[in-house]
């Protein structure tokens, strides 16, 4: 690949970086923020829960909105506009300043994962669409490896706020990169509010959705409330806990590898198979408190499976939409990610105030194999239905 290309899509992945540190950061700084606010631990969750609901309920009609706009331009607003409420969420002086500092970062999160994937494929050649898409997705696993921990490590020695200031900082830096190296990618704006029902009657688009919503809820039951469950309920220390983060992230380049070499000749195969040890990995960890090397263990299998997932539900998005309904397409699918997102959070805060932190894991699994079921019993088929007849996109 020519170091042309390679260029936008470094800014790309860094990019992506950021926005996944910014978005989960507060998964491992809850007690934290919660510390110093004065509110509870579940209280404290609805920060990810409302970011999650905002990009959830913004992204599709701030896509609609800016249709017509080129894609670089977009891609750097998208960056400026993080940048500062990401330095606003360091310097709020209450819960509720944060939170709207925090919907405000959401709001660029809206526009910046919907036009991500289209981007990486467009500034590359054909034959290098997938090793972008992994590419992208080392972003994810880079955050979790680095940026989660170190999130957290920063927060614990200089507080929570200086966490922020620092994703503040990085994406200064990223703004400058992208706006030296990105090239001009036309939008060509050629589709309309109209065709919007043809998105929705788009069975294995819808089907993809489905299965995104229903895991995703299980995942973030679980991973919202990480850091108090090995902290509370398995009896880590604070420097296991940021352990078993880096762990998770990890395992995430793996899948990424994984998709990238793997992923054309197992496709009908690895899709369903990914949720289901999810959702084991899941409900294997109430089983495992106490025994911190299988808990390690069960960090790793997840941590691979979460980034397979991403960015699975990333090609198959691309691949069921039409080409020039691939932003919007995008943006249904970022809109429900977060939805599942803010469930998740929800659900795991139902489960901890009305049963304990320990039993977040078996209630997220119960969506993980729920979702494994249906992409196993039906969704596959509608896949391979599609592929066999040439009715998706090549990538």
């Amino acid at each position: 690949m020519a170091f042309r290309q390679w260029l936008p899509l470094i800014g790309l992945t860094v990019s992506v970086f950021i926005f996944n540190m910014s978005e989960f950061m507060p998964v491992g700084l809850l007690t934290s923020i919660a510390d110093d606010f004065g509110t509870s631990e579940s209280q404290t969750g609805l920060i990810i829960s409302f970011y999650a609901w905002a990009v959830a309920i913004c992204s599709l009609p701030l896509m609609l909105l800016l249709r017509k706009v080129d894609y670089r331009p977009m891609l750097l607003m998208a960056v400026l506009t993080f940048t500062v409420f990401q330095f606003l969420s360091g310097i709020s002086t209450s819960y509720w300043m944060l939170m709207a500092s925090r919907i405000g970062v959401a709001l660029a999160h809206s526009v910046f994962w919907s036009i991500a994937a289209p981007l990486a494929v467009s500034v590359v050649e054909f034959r290098y669409h997938r090793f972008a898409l992994s590419v992208m997705a080392v972003g994810t696993s880079v955050a979790m490896i680095l940026g989660l921990p170190l999130g957290r490590v920063i927060g614990l020695a200089m507080g929570w706020r200086m966490s922020f200031f620092a994703i503040a900082a990085v994406s200064v830096l990223t703004l400058i990169l992208l706006t030296a190296v990105f090239p001009q990618v036309r939008n060509p704006g050629t589709f309309t509010v109209k065709r919007m029902p043809d998105i929705y009657r788009n069975r294995v688009l819808v089907g993809v959705y489905v299965m995104i919503v229903v895991f995703v809820t299980g995942h973030f039951t679980c991973y919202s409330y990480i850091e108090p469950f090995l902290l509370d309920a398995a009896g880590m220390s604070d420097g296991s806990v940021t352990v078993a983060l880096t762990v998770f992230g990890l395992a995430g380049i793996v899948g990424s590898m994984i998709f990238s070499k793997m992923y054309d000749r197992t496709r009908f195969r690895i899709v369903p198979a990914v949720l289901l040890f999810s959702g084991l990995s899941m409900m294997m960890f109430g089983l495992a408190l106490g025994n911190f090397v299988l808990l390690m263990a069960l960090c790793a299998l997840w941590g691979m499976c979460y980034t397979l997932f991403c960015v699975i539900s990333q090609n198959e998005t691309l691949r069921a939409a039409p080409v020039d309904a691939a932003p919007v397409a995008m943006s249904l699918q970022s809109g429900i990610f977060n939805a599942g997102i803010a469930s998740g959070s929800i659900v795991g805060g139902i489960v901890i105030d009305l049963r304990s932190v320990n039993d977040i894991g078996f209630v997220a699994s119960v969506f993980a194999l729920a979702a494994f079921l249906f992409t196993y019993l039906w969704l596959i088929r509608k896949i391979r239905a599609n592929a066999e007849t040439g009715r998706e996109n090549s990538l």
